[in-house]
């Protein structure tokens, strides 16, 4: 049976990881829906900087976990199409039509952050998974 779910765990990564980026966007982002006054009369937001930071640091926890048992393709995925989903359906109420530019924006970004996180740790996990065998 172990060796059944073995075989079957490159499959389930990108699924697995696209919900959890899912999951961690609604819990971190989709509840702040509205932008603050400043006094100066200019506007911020919806999101503060401490969101985003949490976002980025409860996604390191399984990009880590995948990268690091050689997954590294399926963390990158994962984790992009989860927060690309994410930010495509938090934002697609935006009536002036530019809400693509930040969706791709998201998308972009987080294809290169994560594949850059993911080749480190894959790389620096690589002789753990080596010396067992």
């Amino acid at each position: 049976m172990r060796q059944r779910l073995l075989r079957l765990a490159p499959h389930l990564v990108i699924p697995v990881l696209a919900l959890v980026a899912l999951t961690a966007w609604a819990g971190w982002l989709g509840w702040d829906q509205r932008r603050d006054v400043q006094p100066d009369g200019s506007t911020t937001g919806p999101y503060a900087a401490w969101q985003v930071i949490g976002l980025v640091l409860t996604l390191l926890a399984p990009v880590y976990w995948a990268a690091s048992r050689r997954h590294a393709v399926g963390a990158v995925l994962g984790t992009t199409v989860g927060l690309t989903v994410a930010a495509y359906y938090d934002w697609s109420d935006d009536s002036s039509g530019l809400f693509m530019i930040g969706v791709g924006t998201v998308m972009v970004g987080s294809l290169g952050a994560t594949a850059a996180i993911s080749g480190v740790i894959a790389s620096a996990t690589r002789n753990r998974f080596d010396r067992r065998r």
